[in-house]
């Protein structure tokens, strides 16, 4: 038994270096991919509708795996090390869902997420996210 949750711990102590470490190499990189007018859009632009439909769907695919292992990863860093909020509202701009544009404006309507991604784009020297209101 005490066995069991040995081995369990240690597991999640890997688990939770990984995420960190995956999390403080790939965010500052995919905030700085956001276009600094994406939030003042009233509709979004469908990703990659001129691409050929393989394409287009490898695209897409390829954009919501990697939005769901940030989602997973961002819930996992609100009990462990690393920036929780800032991963899951990345994973919220990635991933495709009814609904998603309302979803980040109101993510990007709380102070701390907008100023985190800004601090994130500060550091990869590329222009602040601008946003209504």
């Amino acid at each position: 038994m005490l066995n069991d949750h040995q081995s369990m711990l240690v597991w999640l102590s890997i688990i939770s270096v990984v995420v960190f470490v995956v999390s403080l190499l790939s965010l500052p990189w995919l905030v700085s991919l956001i276009p600094e007018d994406y939030f003042l859009h009233q509709k979004r632009k469908p990703t990659g509708k001129q691409a050929r439909p393989v394409t287009r769907f490898l695209l897409l695919a390829g954009k919501n795996i990697l939005g769901a292992i940030l989602l997973v990863g961002g819930i996992l860093m609100l009990a462990l090390p690393g920036q929780g909020l800032l991963t899951i509202a990345l994973a919220m701009i990635l991933l495709d869902y009814p609904g998603k544009y309302r979803l980040e404006q109101r993510l990007v309507a709380k102070p701390m997420i907008f100023n985190g991604l800004n601090w994130l784009r500060r550091k990869a020297n590329k222009p602040p996210l601008k946003k209504h209101g």
